[in-house]
């Protein structure tokens, strides 16, 4: 990788596995897979464009555009569109890379991509955010479709943007075809998809639990500390309380909201969370309200692991690298068991090894951590679910698509635990490295498919 352009984030998610694949046996059982890596490392397409677009005032605007199309041995390409700033080669490449083998452990049909571009929707009208997803999507049609490339959302691309992408998509090619998932429900989307990574992610660490307590213990009574206040962490933190857990923070960009209430954050204040995003407004907004400014204490400037105190559970749920060295041993000081990843690359590479230290020594009463990939594939389960609903022009009911989801979820758990304890072989009393057996069991198969193409021999 040494002789590539400075890519921090794709670097970040690239060592992250081969650390694990080289600590394992898999390359002494497997020593040709070594070539797969060096193969699979390197995306098949990397397409960027330019978007032009006409703001209220009449005013030309560009945009840089982005998808990469990184691997397509177990199906077509599929991953999110993300519309932030920050937005750049380095971080799609390191999300496409990670959508590779999430989408692996799902189980379903579909290769690894990611796209979006550098376009901000803050401070844009509805009217310019059209305008923008319609030029976008002018460039995106020609490389994109049911059987070739299926995105979704992802940062700063919601159903409604997703609807004016398809609709452009509609007019350009003549075709209605699940070519973009996350859609309406009345239009070709499917049911559960607003919460499937969020409930994925709740119902993941649930067998994480269960196997640590050899199914005395359930998310009842446990302390949850939530990052983020978008979708994921939404949908995670109303599962959790389902389930009988106290959720004690949720956050932002801006800083931390730490429940002050025994009960911890409400159905209701989800709600209401929910409404300020929905406006573009940040989580200052409760402190300010009468209604809720007494049950919150706000943490400008701060994530919520070190202001939580006792925690059992943690799941950073907003963007990549929220959980520092210190944060994660902050956490174990706190007392947590369970730290799973609702977002990509949650941790940082200090953090796992905080995590995965304190596995190995402390053995059963351990920290145990679940890695986006696999804890977080929920999502992307439910939109190859709604690929299959429209290949097939039916929708599932609520009921049978959550179903698949814990079914897709058990097994995403099931494969990384008997993955680990093949390949990583842990002593007596210690958990199996989750992130370990993930990532090889996720590669493994991509490799496999890889060799039997003849993408490498």
């Amino acid at each position: 990788m040494s002789n590539l352009p400075s890519e921090p984030e794709f670097e970040q998610a690239y060592k992250e596995l081969t650390s694990t694949l080289e600590s394992s046996s898999l390359f002494k059982k497997n020593p040709e897979y070594k070539t797969a890596l060096k193969i699979c490392a390197i995306p098949e397409r990397v397409i960027q464009f330019r978007v032009v677009w006409e703001d209220d005032k009449n005013e030309v605007q560009v945009n840089r555009g982005y998808r990469v199309q990184f691997n397509s041995a177990l199906g077509p390409y599929k991953g999110g569109l993300r519309f932030h700033p920050t937005v750049n080669l380095s971080i799609l490449k390191f999300l496409g890379f990670e959508q590779i083998f999430k989408n692996a452990l799902t189980g379903l049909n579909m290769g690894g991509g990611k796209g979006g571009a550098d376009f901000d929707p803050k401070g844009k009208s509805d009217n310019e955010i059209r305008k923008f997803c319609v030029a976008f999507m002018g460039e995106l049609s020609h490389h994109i479709g049911a059987n070739t490339d299926v995105p979704a959302g992802d940062i700063g691309v919601s159903p409604r943007e997703i609807g004016w992408m398809f609709g452009a998509y509609k007019k350009q090619k003549n075709l209605w075809e699940g070519c973009l998932t996350g859609k309406g429900g009345t239009w070709g989307g499917s049911l559960i998809r607003p919460e499937a990574t969020g409930y994925g992610l709740v119902y993941y660490v649930q067998h994480m639990i269960q196997y640590a307590s050899g199914g005395k213990e359930t998310f009842k009574g446990k302390r949850v500390a939530i990052s983020g206040s978008g979708n994921v962490a939404q949908y995670a933190a109303l599962k959790a309380i389902e389930l009988g857990a106290i959720i004690v923070s949720l956050s932002d960009s801006k800083g931390a909201i730490i429940s002050t209430s025994d009960q911890g954050i409400t159905p209701e204040e989800v709600s209401f969370i929910a409404d300020l995003k929905v406006q573009r407004k940040q989580l200052t907004e409760l402190t300010t309200s009468d209604q809720y400014k007494s049950k919150f204490k706000y943490e400008e400037g701060a994530r919520p692991w070190t202001k939580c105190g006792k925690v059992d559970v943690a799941l950073p749920c907003a963007t990549q690298n929220e959980v520092s060295g210190d944060e994660a041993t902050a956490l174990v000081e706190a007392g947590a068991k369970f730290v799973a990843e609702g977002s990509n690359m949650g941790c940082s590479q200090e953090a796992i090894g905080v995590f995965e230290a304190n596995r190995k020594e402390k053995k059963g009463e351990a920290i145990w951590y679940g890695p986006g990939k696999a804890a977080n594939a929920g999502g992307v389960a439910v939109s190859g679910l709604e690929m299959a609903q429209n290949s097939s022009r039916i929708s599932w009911t609520s009921e049978e698509v959550d179903t698949k989801l814990k079914g897709i979820m058990e097994a995403c758990f099931k494969n990384g635990l008997e993955t680990a304890k093949e390949y990583v072989e842990p002593t007596e009393g210690e958990f199996p490295s989750l992130v370990a057996g993930s990532n090889i069991a996720g590669f493994s198969k991509v490799a496999a498919a890889m060799k039997a193409q003849g993408d490498w021999w």
